[in-house]
């Protein structure tokens, strides 16, 4: 199982990465060992997870995902869905 996720930062921006072991992939994050944008943004929490069976899957979703605007992505992790295309 493969989990697509949305962190947001501390100055309230978004980072959507894909991941085999959430919590590791999010202690990483944390501590400053994960993606360079974590690295200069601090974690604050996970807001939106999805689950896939496959990689490729997970990964199609994360670009998809990476292009939308910021709205978007906010409904999707307050509704479960964009609502705007």
């Amino acid at each position: 199982m493969v989990t697509l996720y949305i962190l947001r930062t501390s100055n309230n921006s978004f980072y959507v990465g894909v991941t085999n072991n959430l919590d590791h992939r999010i202690a990483r994050h944390k501590a400053g060992t994960g993606a360079e944008f974590t690295k200069r943004n601090k974690v604050e929490k996970c807001v939106y997870t999805e689950k896939f069976d496959t990689l490729l899957q997970a990964r199609y979703r994360e670009t998809q995902i990476k292009g939308w605007s910021r709205l978007k992505k906010e409904n999707l992790i307050k509704f479960g869905k964009p609502f705007i295309t």
